[in-house]
């Protein structure tokens, strides 16, 4: 009889954490080559589970795949670590419980990080691998992503006409990271195919039957739970759960409650956590009804929407001409001069500041505390740089919170430079996402959803800048990278500086067919050496030769270098208008005072412009 026809009047019983109780060999050790270098332990750990009442055992290959194998060079292993998993399990089993081919999900909170195209060949390497040796059923198990295992068991279930038991794990309560509520999710596993369906990894007992009870028992498919051991803890450089078999034990009634037929463990769990659940349930009838807590409706979030008082810059930079003015916070306490600098940028009539991220990776006071004080004590608008570098995913979203709630709603999301470029060149760089998947973050933010999917209780009112460097050797590719990014969610971009009149009308060439408006970033130079620094050494700027060379006739001369650079960048200016409504203008090292003047200029040469226009079609 098959495990799937005694679902049909019993509980089962599944097995627990393999990989916890292989945490010995060291963190750094491939679990899933144990199969074929350290076998006994490997069965030994089936037998246990066996003995404490396992009707299903999963064989050791849950990361046996061509891309998780790769991180240790055995990506030419998969066959043999495949092939010799079944067998172990098979040896363990016996005639006492049934063996499940394992394959677990690749992505993470970073969907973009491996392309879908590469996980369906490796997963079909590794499919074929368990078929070829004979298993009782597969479980596809901890995918955080649904597009990943929804797409991994069409390939499965064309393949195959073994029982499928596939698995989510949800970073919040009730929904995976992408805002889909655990109840459509298993409705759409349910219709692709899937036997069984599921939660596993990530919740412990608590949050995870908290999550069931806002699923229904599906129409086709029975339900699964393999919780934790509750959260882990860090002691002494190690991982430990404190989740105790006892009270798994009285879990266990819980999930029967909620329509779970088929129960076992995940991360933390022992044979003792099997045994406490086989122990309550084993020769239980299991519940084909149940009562359904219903999520609140998402209009709950859209009657709280807070509401901008200011119009969006892009869509300011889409009526009108526009100028932004970059000055960076203070890399010392004293703010005398940014203030001063600031005040004067306001009187110029520019449409806001814009605060980098602690630029070149060096700390400056935080842009989010300036840009407070800018908008509360100055009256500007502050437009709040916003790296990748410096935080993880929880610094991050805790970081857009703050910007929320303090009004400032302006945010240009930015790769950042790498930190060894900086004053701490040993600090880490964190890089948990893309400047494409900070968009992305940003963009779900303001439908109230945090990036693992959680109700924020509110949107977020985010207006979304983007970088583009057009000072590359393929234009074409640089506006690729730009309509990824509007895909992604950004409402306007930002330039590096520019330094050439020829390369404005090639990116105003290349960039006509988007609606998305840019903001021309030019920057005033301030000598010759400051030239040579920017096109030799700073990524993303580069000079034309014949600005190089008039800067190099004021080498020794640095008041006229300075009005030379400021020369320089007002025929930019006009040229940049003739073309863009929106300028970003670049302080140099606190200059203020040449920004000031250059952001009059280009609203003088706009005005200018405006008449031009005003008096043609008059005659017209």
């Amino acid at each position: 009889m098959s495990f799937l026809e005694r679902l049909q009047n019993e509980i089962l019983i599944a097995d627990g954490a393999m990989g916890t109780l292989l945490y010995s060999f060291g963190t750094g050790t491939c679990f899933e080559e144990l199969n074929v270098s350290h076998p006994q332990e490997i069965i030994g750990i089936h037998q246990a589970y066996v003995e404490a009442g396992a009707d299903l055992i999963q064989t050791n290959t849950y990361a046996a795949n061509y891309i998780k194998l790769q991180r240790y060079g055995l990506e030419d292993h998969v066959k043999e670590i495949n092939s010799t998993a079944i067998r172990l399990a098979r040896q363990a089993a016996g005639d006492n419980a049934y063996v499940l081919g394992t394959i677990g999900g690749s992505r993470g909170f970073k969907p973009s990080a491996i392309p879908l195209e590469e996980i369906k060949r490796s997963f079909r390497e590794q499919l074929y691998c368990l078929l070829l040796e004979g298993i009782d059923g597969l479980i596809l198990e901890t995918f955080y992503d649904l597009e990943e295992i929804e797409t991994l068991l069409k390939i499965a279930r064309k393949e195959t006409d073994l029982p499928i038991i596939a698995q989510i794990s949800l970073q919040e309560v009730g929904i995976l990271q992408d805002g889909t509520p655990v109840k459509k999710a298993f409705e759409s596993l349910d219709q692709l195919g899937a036997d069984v369906v599921g939660l596993n990894c990530r919740l412990g007992p608590h949050h995870m039957i908290a999550s069931l009870e806002q699923a229904e028992i599906p129409k086709s498919a029975f339900l699964s739970a393999y919780p934790n051991a509750g959260l882990p803890s860090y002691t002494d450089g190690r991982f430990h759960f404190e989740g105790s078999p006892e009270y798994f034990r009285k879990s266990a009634v819980k999930f029967r409650s909620q329509g779970v037929r088929l129960i076992g463990g995940c991360c933390g769990t022992t044979p003792e956590h099997i045994k406490a659940f086989a122990d309550k349930l084993k020769g239980v009838h299991p519940l084909a009804e149940k009562k359904v807590l219903h999520q609140k409706e998402k209009m709950i979030i859209q009657s709280r929407e807070i509401k901008r008082t200011t119009a969006p810059l892009q869509e300011i930079v889409k009526k009108r001409p526009s100028v932004i003015v970059e000055l960076d916070s203070p890399r010392k306490l004293d703010t005398t001069r940014f203030f001063s600098g600031a005040n004067a940028l306001k009187q110029a009539g520019i449409d806001a500041l814009t605060l980098a991220d602690n630029s070149l990776a060096s700390p400056r006071i935080s842009n989010a505390a300036i840009g407070h004080l800018v908008k509360e004590n100055v009256g500007l608008r502050p437009l709040v740089h916003l790296t990748c570098r410096d935080r993880n995913i929880i610094g991050l979203q805790s970081h857009l919170m703050g910007l929320h709630t303090l009004g400032l709603h302006d945010v240009l999301a930015i790769t950042g430079d790498p930190a060894r470029v900086g004053d701490f060149p040993g600090a880490s760089s964190v890089f948990d996402v893309s400047s494409f998947e900070l968009i992305e973050m940003i963009k779900q933010f303001n439908e109230g959803l945090s990036y693992s999917g959680k109700d924020l209780g509110q949107k977020g009112a985010f207006s979304i800048g983007a970088a583009f460097n057009p000072n590359v050797r393929s234009i074409d590719k640089a506006v690729a990278r730009m309509e990824k990014k509007i895909n992604c969610g950004a409402d306007y971009f930002i330039t590096q500086p520019v330094y050439s009149e020829k390369l404005l009308l090639e990116v105003y060439e290349a960039t006509k067919h988007l609606v998305t408006p840019v903001y021309i970033g030019l920057m005033p130079l301030t000598s010759s050496r400051n030239a040579e620094f920017l096109h030799n050494e700073v990524p993303g700027i580069k000079i034309s030769q014949d600005i190089l060379d008039i800067m190099a006739k004021f080498n020794n001369e640095p008041v006229q270098s300075k009005r030379e650079g400021i020369a320089i960048t007002k025929g930019l200016i006009e040229a940049a208008s003739e073309l863009f409504n929106g300028i970003y203008l670049i302080t140099p090292f606190m200059n203020y005072e040449m920004t000031v003047e250059l952001a009059s200029h280009a609203n003088e040469y706009s005005s200018l412009l405006l008449r031009r226009k005003q008096n043609v079609n008059y005659v017209n």
